[in-house]
């Protein structure tokens, strides 16, 4: 599989609100008419300096040429042109939006289609957590895919528990050469249990120490979030 993923960028609640709008009432049901699903909207926790700033949106393609396609699709929906409008075309003087990027990746040989998990925990409580590993060369970069495919990094991942929607190496989009994946917690609580156990198991650091994979990362970020109580997982 293939995923993008948006990342909204804004400034103020009326932003967010009208996003929120445009996602629900217009974007997801044109994305599952035109047969792509299950989207995801998540927004950073409370605790997160970018709360209120930043909102993510997990789109998945069975294909490459899917995403290219999805474009024009859109343009000749009129029920979504007509439910999107306020976001599509917002008044210059009151943009939805700051600016937005996409991500583009090509799932791991490994996993290569994505998980959805279902919860009893309401949507506010459950946690999302989405991590970039960027790496200082391309080889760096493959060898780092190479540890979670072949390596058994993404086997531990399943030996503790940890829910993997996705892992992916990016294919378009800032920061490269980099992947990303995906982990889902029922709260915070079972996200924290989850990493002790993976930091701590035997595999892990046996893995970690192996000279073949010593510096293959230099830079790693980690974003959690809450999933909106209309995003489809």
């Amino acid at each position: 599989m293939y995923y993008e993923i948006k990342i909204f960028r804004i400034e103020q609640p009326s932003q967010a609100a009208t996003i929120d709008k445009y996602l629900k009432d217009a974007f997801i049901p044109a994305m599952h008419k035109a047969g792509i699903q299950p989207v995801g909207v998540f927004k950073p926790v409370e605790t997160d300096a970018d709360f209120g700033k930043l909102i993510y949106v997990f789109i998945p393609y069975k294909t490459s040429d899917q995403y290219f396609k999805v474009a024009d699709i859109l343009e000749k929906d009129q029920a979504y042109q007509q439910a999107g409008k306020d976001f599509l075309d917002a008044p210059v003087a009151t943009p939805p939006f700051t600016r937005y990027e996409s991500v583009f990746l090509k799932a791991f040989k490994f996993m290569p289609q994505m998980k959805v998990y279902n919860y009893t925990t309401p949507p506010s409580e459950r946690i999302y957590e989405l991590r970039s590993y960027e790496s200082a060369t391309d080889a760096k970069a493959l060898n780092k895919i190479h540890m979670f495919n072949e390596g058994g990094e993404i086997a531990i991942f399943e030996k503790v528990g940890s829910n993997a929607v996705f892992y992916g190496q990016v294919m378009l989009g800032s920061l490269k050469p980099r992947l990303m994946y995906l982990t889902t917690y029922a709260d915070m609580k079972s996200h924290d249990d989850h990493w002790n156990a993976f930091r701590n198991h035997p595999d892990w650091l046996s893995l970690k120490a192996k000279e073949e994979y010593q510096k293959n990362t230099s830079a790693t970020k980690a974003f959690l979030c809450h999933p909106t109580d209309y995003s489809d997982f």
